[in-house]
């Protein structure tokens, strides 16, 4: 239950400071002098001090007043609003606890929408109850913990009470915030020197909640197959700048296929490492009514921030730019729709082309053979070196000398019609000479970091809304961009809520005794 705010000073009487000192310093030399444990001392201050923070914000709120303009109040756009008869009451909750203001409101009569809450511009109050400060810390928290974690955690430290569903509430709020922080934010640092900008997308999928009108038993149903009502596939983008790194087909494979408990000869020199990393997460939205308002698919929304990032970084495009993803064909449609006929270097995993090498492999030799190990090698030393798809014709050769099984050489067939598929992406000879990243170890990175990490934990489940409000200032945390985004926040909302009241300047000081 809140505490009702009433001021601390008594009849004029100021809040003596000096005897909470007292306390406290009493309380530390009887900790010292019966040798109480020095966790026990921690925790008996900072109970302390959160009741002298408590006593000092009441302190402030008091001072504070209520608002009152008199009679009546001309707002900044020439309305003239009159003073409502009863006081509105609010609650607010800080970091130190909760109260209850008492503030004078302006409107044209009860009832009515009330038009000013003088107090609460001055003291640039928040909608709701939860203070700025506890905002922030509360999401700063959201963003890498479950919601009942996060309560638990700060009700032991601050000994308060919130709801998980306010704290969800929360998350979906901040997170409209977000694209308009997206826009103000400061210019991206440049690429300097050689440096090579680097484009990467990916899908990963989110876990959804079941219907609410769904039967239970339908949960653990394990039919085969696609899943749509069980996950939602989000698109993530990730943008960077990387220092060119060239290296021999050979070193590649010697670095592939190194058994990693046997110690190198001679260490590798030291790869570079992505700088000024952005990334970004798009889910799918529920679909409109119509037609007309359907709303964009996740990739046009995660492209064209790839390709205003490149932008940010190389504006005059003096450096190379990068694209790097796996084989999902819908991803480069989405990205050749986009960036159209902008000069960039698009470039074919390795990881996952060398996965269909194995599966080819493995229609000759049997998988963890020495031969299969010795083939793979040589294939993939092959399509380092330019071979292209001519990996998978000699492949295709050898099964029909080898009167290989019609399924087998049917699968050869569309394993080769991926790389054909893919033939301009594959010159891996020419990237490695000029340095470019050819693994998309990044995006698959953030791909686990950003969603799995976060989404994907024992028994969690989304509604779509829920997830992108949470994708979105999680990639705000992961960008290094979560002070700038709450002052962003903070200014933005404080301008919505109290621009039309004219301001007041502040001319109470605080009485302590010191």
């Amino acid at each position: 239950m809140m505490r009702r705010m009433t001021p601390l000073t008594g009849e004029g009487k100021p809040l003596d400071v000096s005897a909470r000192l007292v306390e406290l310093t009493g309380l530390v030399e009887s900790a010292a002098r019966d040798g109480l444990p020095a966790h026990e001392l921690e925790h008996g201050l900072w109970q302390s001090l959160l009741r002298l923070g408590h006593e000092l914000q009441a302190e402030y709120f008091a001072l504070a007043g209520d608002g009152d303009r008199g009679e009546a109040l001309t707002l900044a756009d020439g309305r003239v609003v009159k003073r409502l008869p009863e006081a509105h009451i609010r609650p607010y909750q800080s970091i130190f606890g909760d109260f209850t203001l008492a503030r004078v409101v302006y409107g044209t009569r009860e009832g009515q929408r009330i038009e000013a809450v003088p107090l609460d511009a001055r003291l640039g109050l928040p909608r709701d109850a939860c203070s700025y400060l506890l905002q922030n810390w509360n999401q700063a928290l959201v963003v890498e913990n479950p919601y009942g974690q996060v309560n638990t955690v700060l009700g032991r430290i601050l000994g308060l009470k919130q709801s998980v569903a306010s704290l969800e509430a929360m998350t979906r709020t901040l997170a409209g915030a977000v694209a308009g922080h997206e826009v103000t934010r400061p210019p991206a640092v440049p690429a300097m020197d050689q440096q090579i900008v680097v484009l990467s997308a990916d899908g990963k999928g989110v876990p959804l909640r079941k219907p609410a009108d769904a039967p239970a038993i339908a949960a653990h149903d394990h039919a085969r197959g696609p899943k749509p009502d069980r996950k939602k596939m989000a698109v993530l983008g990730t943008a960077y700048q990387i220092n060119p790194h060239a290296r021999t087909p050979v070193a590649v494979v010697e670095a592939l296929f190194r058994d990693p408990a046997v110690k190198p000869e001679w260490p590798n020199p030291r790869r570079p490492v992505p700088q000024h990393k952005r990334v970004c997460a798009v889910l799918p939205v529920v679909a409109a009514v119509t037609e007309a308002l359907a709303p964009p698919r996740p990739a046009e929304v995660v492209f064209p921030w790839l390709a205003e990032e490149a932008r940010r970084r190389d504006p005059d495009h003096q450096h190379p730019w990068v694209l790097l993803m796996d084989g999902q064909a819908s991803l480069w449609d989405a990205a050749a729709e986009t960036l159209g006929t902008a000069p960039r270097v698009e470039i074919l995993d390795l990881l996952h082309a060398t996965g269909y090498l194995w599966e080819a492999v493995h229609l000759f030799h049997d998988p963890g053979s020495a031969m299969a190990l010795k083939w793979m090698k040589l294939l993939v030393l092959g399509l380092l070196s330019g071979m292209g798809t001519g990996v998978i014709r000699w492949l295709q050769h050898l099964a029909e000398q080898g009167h290989l099984p019609a399924t087998a050489r049917t699968r050869l067939e569309q394993i080769h019609g991926y790389f054909d598929r893919h033939r301009d992406r594959i010159h891996y000879d020419r990237y490695l000479a000029a340095g470019y990243p050819i693994a998309s170890g990044v995006i698959e990175g953030a791909c686990r970091h950003v969603v799995k990490d976060r989404m994907e934990r024992a028994g969690m489940h989304w509604t779509l809304p829920g997830a992108q409000a949470l994708l979105n200032l999680r990639c705000v945390a992961l960008n290094n961009e979560w002070e700038s985004f709450m002052n962003h926040y903070i200014q933005t909302e404080t301008a919505r809520l109290h621009a039309n009241i004219p301001s007041q300047p502040p001319s109470t000081r605080l009485r302590l005794v010191a």
